[in-house]
């Protein structure tokens, strides 16, 4: 499936996308939930948008132990943060994109405090016009309302844009707000509704990658 012309603005995902840290972030989900609640499956987890603090309250069945949650996360990514490590091959792609002038942004549910202290460690942070974080508006993923921010920040049209992302709240949201969606679905089973909504879903990051490439270099 060819797009209309070529791909001149890519938004990624930060988690799952350009960060091998999903694993990590679960481990880091369920040990600040173990005390008071069951932890998330990998597929539930595909479902949630937004930063901790917005979303432990559905997951704990309300506000009472969300102080100590977050506690509990704060002091497990604070000895553990420093083993995410970027996907292979992710500097590489993101170099080509920027000698082709393509535009690049990030759209995450991560907090912006660690999100740019990630970015900066591993040298990526110079690459991307525009960073959204799950705490700079008062709405998250699925809701489009930082995608469109993204969009008018870089004077970006829909139809040129690609997003890329491997949770169904980013097939959502890039659907709610008219751009195009890759899916990386890292081998779990997704729901037919949300693979209808998404415009290619992938396997694996490197298959991303590489599709979103072509997409750039595609002229017609």
């Amino acid at each position: 499936m060819r797009r209309a012309g070529r791909t001149s603005t890519v938004i990624f995902d930060l988690d799952g996308t350009l960060m091998d840290s999903l694993p990590l972030v679960l481990r880091a989900f369920s040990h600040a939930l173990e005390p008071f609640a069951p932890p998330p499956t990998m597929q539930i987890f595909a479902q949630l948008g937004g930063p901790p603090e917005r979303i432990f309250p559905g997951l704990l069945g309300g506000d009472r132990h969300l102080r100590e949650a977050m506690k509990r996360l704060q002091t497990f990514n604070q000895d553990n943060h420093h083993l995410i490590e970027p996907f292979v091959g992710v500097g590489v792609v993101l170099e080509k994109l920027r000698l082709r002038d393509v535009s690049l942004a990030i759209w995450t549910g991560r907090d912006r405090e660690s999100a740019e202290w990630l970015l900066r460690r591993h040298g990526l942070d110079v690459f991307f016009g525009t960073i959204l974080c799950g705490d700079d508006l008062p709405s998250h993923k699925p809701d489009p309302a930082g995608l469109k921010e993204i969009l008018l920040r870089l004077n970006a049209d829909t139809k040129t844009s690609l997003l890329v992302g491997d949770a169904d709240v980013d097939v959502l949201g890039g659907a709610a707000g008219g751009v195009d969606t890759v899916l990386i679905n890292h081998a779990r089973e997704v729901e037919k509704t949300v693979l209808a909504k998404s415009w290619r879903t992938v396997s694996s990051p490197f298959e991303a990658y590489e599709l979103v490439l072509r997409c750039v270099e595609q002229t017609k």
